[in-house]
């Protein structure tokens, strides 16, 4: 995935934005200025608009029956709405349903954020349509995951005085606590492996919700929010800078239905994470003169190295939510190597100070929260999971069913271990292979950073399918070939049914899922019948003339 050869790789602040000389005025590969869409694509971008509208509705409707409810589901207290915990079959297809015609209208909506088109949709016309279909998941119960459930356990028991890296809620809060009876069983006696800014912030939430678990749902997604906003304002901004439209970057990256799904709906904290972690990108470019590949090194900007230091901040804040924003350090490093000579002097001159900084920023939030470094001893609490959709984790059931095949015995137990650890081991080689090649100018390292969180993710035994967006959002900055957009857009689009709404099995009623399946497959194909009936230009093949020249 390297540079288009018509593009020479860059960093830095925007020409507008840079106080440097001559070598600082041109960007090759700077992205054309579209054209604002015409009468009929308007038309055909409400339309878009209103149909996953609609999707949300019906998955924030399904979510009543077929979400992953607490155990004292308060929504059978409330009139009309506690119908749809007594039809989980209608509510599971509604969600369905939802979900599929949110994937077909981001899908859709791809149509006018292509890079090639003469004329695109705004990013403030992206920005609202992915508001308008955040709406309604807002103040719905958790969808396809029960982890906010602990969030809320382990920030009662940091509001209480207890150490959650050393006590799980059954044995802090006790395994009668309401909070504790909506972890799921695996987690009710393991340590917390989040970092200590995330569990401090929860900790000051508790008291808000008194104990209320719904209140306790409502400010963990507020915190997801955060890191969403912080998403949808870094990403345009960073693609502008590495020669990718802004609105192909926003759509791929910001309305991907996986981050409505599960940073939304789903109230992950990797939301908070992954949008501290491209802000403190953002931040620390923002007055960092580009230097091309063989130039002499522009002179120093205005505040050049606070803005540096105040990304070094950001990325360590995100670092403190969860550690896999990290790795976004040595990539930033490389950056601002670049930006000087581009030797192996400069990569030391920048990794000395921004390593210094990271260190103490992060021992002062470990310390300022009052929780320390607890939270790497617990970090491998994750791995308890085998996820069904890893790579890693299907190579270990494989190699257990070989055994058994062979009279050896089922050794999958001890096969996860082993290939975890040779997992971590080839994706720190594909992160050194990527630090050198973008220190080199063989990659941008934005572009070596998605890859390295890429290889990471794919390569855990819990891969879950938000993991991906920790690669898929930096990527979607910065990756301008087809081919990445190609294979992104496919994930995106399978990934969200390999979860069942309600974050679990649906209660082993193994009857219910077809008919589910088949009446939201019947819903969704009479919605897009309307689609095409209020606007064909949506399902017609895009003409060359609304491209623009190679």
């Amino acid at each position: 995935m390297g540079d288009h050869p018509a593009q020479r790789d860059t960093d830095g602040a925007e020409p507008e934005d840079r106080a440097a000389g001559p070598v600082a005025t041109l960007v090759p590969g700077r992205p054309h200025d579209p054209e604002p869409l015409d009468d009929k694509e308007l038309r055909g971008l409400n339309v878009v608009r209103r149909f996953g509208a609609v999707g949300s509705l019906f998955l924030a409707l399904g979510s009543l029956g077929a979400g992953a409810a607490p155990v004292i589901n308060p929504v059978q207290e409330i009139p009309v709405l506690r119908l749809f915990t007594r039809i989980p079959m209608v509510s599971l297809a509604m969600g369905l349903a939802g979900m599929a015609i949110i994937v077909l209208s981001w899908l859709l909506l791809g149509r006018f954020a292509q890079p090639a088109r003469r004329r695109l949709a705004t990013q403030g016309q992206l920005a609202r349509t992915i508001a308008l279909w955040c709406a309604p998941l807002l103040f719905i119960p958790p969808l396809f995951s029960r982890d906010v459930y602990s969030y809320l356990a382990q920030s009662e028991i940091v509001a209480r005085g207890m150490d959650p890296y050393s006590l799980g809620p059954a044995e802090a809060l006790g395994v009668s606590d309401p909070l504790t009876s909506g972890v799921s069983n695996m987690w009710r006696e393991t340590p917390a492996p989040y970092g200590p800014l995330l569990l401090r912030l929860g900790g000051w939430l508790a008291p808000l919700s008194s104990g209320n678990i719904v209140t306790g749902v409502l400010l963990q997604r507020g915190l997801a929010l955060i890191g969403v906003i912080l998403i949808i304002w870094a990403l345009p901004r960073l693609a502008r800078r590495f020669g990718v439209q802004p609105a192909t970057a926003l759509w791929l990256g910001a309305a991907n239905p996986l981050l409505i799904f599960h940073f939304v709906a789903g109230a992950h904290n990797d939301a908070l994470a992954i949008g501290l972690m491209v802000a403190g990108l953002e931040i620390g470019l923002q007055r960092m003169p580009v230097r091309f590949k063989n130039d002499a090194p522009p002179p120093p900007a205005k505040g050049e190295l606070l803005f540096i230091g105040l990304g070094v901040v950001l990325i360590t804040l995100g670092v403190a939510v969860k550690l896999n924003a990290i790795l976004a350090l040595p990539f930033f490093t490389v950056m601002v190597a670049r930006r000087w000579h581009g030797r192996i002097k400069d990569l030391v001159t920048a990794a000395v100070p921004m390593a210094l900084l990271f260190g103490v920023v992060l021992v002062a939030v470990c310390y300022g929260t009052g929780l320390g470094f607890g939270w790497v001893g617990a970090l491998g609490t994750p791995g308890l999971v085998r996820s069904w959709i890893s790579p890693t984790s299907e190579l270990a059931a494989l190699g257990g069913v070989l055994g058994i095949a062979l009279g050896l015995g089922n050794h999958t137990n001890a096969m996860v271990p082993i290939l975890g650890t040779l997992g971590y081991l080839v994706a720190g080689a594909v992160t050194i292979k990527f630090l050198w090649d973008s220190f080199k100018w063989r990659y941008r390292p934005i572009i070596g950073l998605g890859v390295s969180l890429g290889a990471v993710m794919v390569l855990h035994v819990a891969l879950q399918p938000w993991y991906l967006l920790w690669a898929i959002i930096p990527l979607a900055a910065a990756a301008g070939t087809s081919r990445f957009r190609i294979a992104a857009t496919i994930v995106t689009a399978v990934l969200p049914f390999l979860l069942p709404t309600t974050g679990s099995t649906f209660e082993g009623r193994g009857f219910v899922l077809p008919f589910a399946w088949a009446a939201a497959g019947v819903v969704t194909l009479l919605g897009l019948f309307v689609v095409h009936r209020l606007s064909p230009l949506l399902l017609s093949r895009p003409s060359p003339e609304h491209s623009v020249p190679a």
